[in-house]
């Protein structure tokens, strides 16, 4: 079993190179977990699985996993079906809609581990529903093993459990694998005092506390995923994953995104 390493600095000031592997003593983070929405897979407004924007999203994947950083993801899935949808408008059982919306990030998680593969990042689907044919499943130290030899770790199915968001477990799978930072890829280049597209005078923060987040508010993540980085001090760094080159940029510790931890 791994022994858990020393946590290192949030932000490093030293400069790295754009592209290609970063020197291990340069690196501010030995292991991260990138949380990706449905939305990354799709066109604006869209649904499914569109090819261009999947070869883009995987090509930013594989860019920030060439740093030599220890990389998790965990994917959403409303590109594919949003149950929670069917569930308020009664046709479909909310734990069954939740389980609908898991296999939708199974999907997510295929498509991206293939495009990574065809890329040359070698890559494994860890599901926490037990899907043999098509992904491992979900066994912590065997994801960590993953991890330590340099593949890139796709967690699809959500926890396994209705009744938790995608978010809930993107912080439950950080703290089990000891990730030194959650990356929270969003539509926005950070978090804002009021939604940025309707409030023209919206704050945008450089840094928040955990408490200052929950006292204002703020929709960052649910409050499950938010109380859970909060108490086991795993900093979150919300941040836009359409401009090219800000997911290198986060796992480098590039001043990217908005930064919330508990100073």
């Amino acid at each position: 079993m791994p022994t858990p390493r020393a946590p290192k600095p949030v932000r490093s000031p030293s400069a790295r190179p754009t592209r290609g592997p970063v020197p291990p003593d340069d690196r501010p983070f030995g292991r991260v977990l990138l949380k990706l929405s449905g939305e990354s897979f799709c066109a604006p407004g869209g649904f499914g699985v569109d090819a261009a924007e999947l070869e883009g999203i995987a090509r930013e994947v594989a860019d920030a996993a060439s740093t030599g950083v220890e990389l998790a993801v965990v994917v959403g899935g409303g590109n594919i079906i949003r149950g929670s949808r069917l569930a308020d408008a009664g046709h479909i059982h909310r734990a069954t809609a939740d389980y609908m919306g898991m296999l939708g990030t199974v999907i997510n998680a295929l498509a991206l581990k293939e495009k990574l593969v065809s890329l040359g990042v070698d890559s494994r689907v860890m599901s926490a529903l037990e899907i043999r044919a098509v992904a491992e499943s979900f066994i912590r130290g065997r994801a960590l093993r993953h991890l330590e030899k340099g593949r890139v770790v796709i967690l699809a199915a959500g926890t396994g459990n209705p009744f938790f968001t995608t978010d809930t477990c993107a912080a439950l799978r950080a703290t089990e694998l000891e990730c030194d930072i959650l990356l929270k890829a969003t539509k926005v280049d950070g978090v804002y005092s009021a939604d940025p597209r309707k409030h023209r005078d919206a704050e945008r923060y450089e840094t928040l506390t955990f408490r200052e987040a929950i006292d204002r508010g703020l929709a960052i993540m649910d409050m499950t995923a938010l109380t859970m980085c909060q108490e086991h001090g795993i900093p979150v760094l919300v941040f836009d994953f359409k401009r090219a080159g800000n997911i290198r940029k986060a796992v480098c510790g590039g001043e990217v995104g908005t930064l919330v931890s508990r100073e």
